[in-house]
């Protein structure tokens, strides 16, 4: 029987545990939590691919285990590609993603579909127990609906439409999304660079 590699995801966020899980299940994958990981990573950097490596290295440097880590969100290019790296923080922290998504559709009102194009964007970067620093990108392309659709997924799956599907992100089901999702594809880089 193979052995079962481990591996540390540097994240908190139910949501993308639960979508990584799914989307590599040979491995036997921990929350940073659950591997002994206490307190905040300050995400001071510029791009996502410095964000995910600043959480990957952090966690790595207290565990010494492979991390994974993610850094996510969604760019809108009506509104200058915003929220973009402070997608989870728009309009502070805590504010429930259900306002962050009424105010981009506010910020998109009167703007026509053919200009309402967004895309998600999934950086990810993994630091192997001897050091080793990899990162990859993976993007899904689409536009920004005129309301929130569907309740599956998180953050502003419901406001994100898929044009092949015409469905938002929150409409499909879990295999259909972790088929195109950038999460998906990151992932998929990020095993073939793993292995």
């Amino acid at each position: 029987m193979a052995e079962t590699k481990k591996l540390i995801l540097a994240s908190s966020n139910k949501g993308k545990i639960r979508e990584i899980k799914e989307l590599l299940p040979d491995y036997e994958i921990l929350s940073m939590a659950e591997a002994g990981f206490e307190g905040d990573i300050e995400e001071n950097g510029t791009t996502f691919e410095e964000n995910a490596m600043i959480k990957a290295r952090t966690v790595w440097e207290k565990t010494g285990h492979t991390v994974l880590a993610d850094d996510s969100g969604l760019e809108v290019d009506a509104i200058n590609k915003e929220p973009g790296i402070y997608s989870a923080r728009y309009l502070g922290e805590d504010t429930p993603f259900d306002k962050k998504m009424d105010d981009v559709l506010r910020r998109l009102e009167g703007v026509p579909q053919d200009k309402r194009t967004a895309r998600f964007v999934c950086a990810m970067a993994a630091v192997l127990p001897d050091g080793t620093e990899k990162t990859v990108r993976g993007t899904m392309e689409g536009f920004i609906g005129y309301e929130k659709r569907g309740t599956n997924g998180f953050g502003y799956d419901p406001i994100f439409v898929v044009p092949e599907y015409d469905l938002t992100v929150a409409e499909l089901d879990s295999d259909q999304k972790n088929k195109i999702s950038h999460r998906g594809m990151a992932l998929k880089k990020m095993k073939e660079a793993l292995s």
